[in-house]
């Protein structure tokens, strides 16, 4: 875990999907009193969109500094008239990227982090973006989800990396106006008990910082491993250290996504499953309704929460954020939260059933699994050898 700066003094607060989430982070805009950053890739402009908008535009108008930070493919779908309305509030508003996707490999690098950051004494960091939790076909239940409030030294970081990616992307847009670097007095503080570290993933000196930090923790494990991930399609080094663990005795659990949502990464995650079945790994497929985490607890004492999946796009080309938290309470309350998503709305995945599908099911994985591979190799992804089972 060398990657790992631990801060202690922290209070740390889990937060379950959206439902927790949003009117906390609606509380804390309404009670800002001088800044607020917020970073997210997807701003819908269905009902919580819509709140959250009218919150920034209220904090705005008692001059509080706003600061909102888009994806220009992930918010591609937000109305102008209401990017104009916010500016015209007094809202300063960036878009990473604004062009989609396209076939230059930097297009691909899309800012994936959900963060806020309010008068640089609580933050938000987590994996929810500001989108109604119910959102999509047939959801009879919100996504699952998390993401944490923290107060305390922690704060440093996090409200450093955020004025960082805000400056740098001000210069982009030729807004050097709008780039106010402060720290107030109390990101520093001590609130609680908790230690914990953040970590950022971009394409400069980062970018490996959250993966290492996972096979760090997993090549470390003693008893148990649980990770939960919406997008899970690691590459070799990654596998390998879960084989590795599950074969020394360590029980390594995969909570990962059933409803499809997008088939290419679907299927190509379904080609790993015999692999990780045969070294002993525990694999569950969520089906209540979307999976959208990006978590994990080892040994009942570590766990992160945030924004990054277990896939090339995070791995490789997104920005990212995670916090990593060394509490026992703090873990165990997480491992509490997915093992009921385990036992009670997860179908377990069979060694024998899955063989047991057809030969066309088993082909259609493995193109996938290489069409996806394919694509990493184009943008520059060690996937290693190419391994499926």
């Amino acid at each position: 875990m060398s990657n790992l700066d631990f801060m202690c003094g922290n209070a740390i607060t889990l937060l379950h999907n959206g439902m927790e989430y949003f009117p906390k982070l609606e509380a804390a805009i309404d009670s800002a009193q001088h800044e607020i950053y917020l970073e997210t890739y997807i701003l819908e402009y269905d009902q919580i969109g819509i709140r959250i908008v009218n919150a920034l535009k209220r904090a705005a108008r008692r001059n509080v500094t706003v600061h909102l930070l888009i994806d220009g493919f992930g918010s591609r779908k937000l109305p102008g008239k209401v990017i104009q309305s916010m500016l015209d509030a007094g809202v300063k508003i960036l878009i990473f990227r604004p062009e989609v996707f396209g076939l230059r490999r930097h297009r691909f690098r899309r800012m994936h982090r959900k963060l806020a950051v309010l008068d640089a004494r609580a933050a938000f960091v987590g994996g929810i973006n500001i989108i109604d939790d119910l959102d999509g076909p047939d959801m009879q239940a919100p996504r699952l989800d998390y993401a944490v409030h923290i107060t305390g030294p922690l704060l440093l970081k996090i409200h450093q990396a955020v004025q960082y990616l805000w400056a740098l992307v001000a210069w982009a847009h030729f807004k050097k106006r709008w780039i106010n670097r402060t720290l107030l007095q109390q990101a520093g503080k001590p609130q609680g008990h908790q230690c914990a570290a953040f970590l950022i993933r971009d394409n400069l000196r980062h970018r490996r910082d959250i993966e290492q930090a996972y096979l760090d923790a997993i090549n470390n494990a003693r008893s148990e491993i649980i990770i939960a991930n919406a997008y899970f399609l690691p590459g070799r080094r990654f596998r390998q250290a879960l084989n590795k663990a599950a074969r020394r005795g360590v029980i390594v659990i995969l909570l990962l996504q059933g409803k499809i949502e997008y088939s290419l990464q679907h299927y190509a995650t379904h080609a790993l499953y015999g692999s990780l079945l045969d070294a002993g790994i525990k694999i569950h497929e969520y089906n209540k309704s979307y999976l959208h985490a990006k978590v994990a607890v080892i040994d009942h004492h570590w766990a992160t929460v945030g924004s990054s999946n277990i896939d090339p796009f995070s791995l490789l080309l997104a920005r990212e954020a995670n916090v990593f938290i060394e509490d026992k309470a703090f873990a165990n309350e997480l491992r509490s939260s997915l093992e009921q998503a385990i036992t009670k709305d997860s179908v377990s995945v069979v060694r024998k059933n899955w063989l047991a599908q057809s030969w066309s099911s088993h082909t259609i994985q493995k193109i996938c699994y290489h069409l996806v591979y394919l694509m990493q190799s184009i943008l520059g992804y060690d996937q290693g050898k190419k391994t499926t089972n």
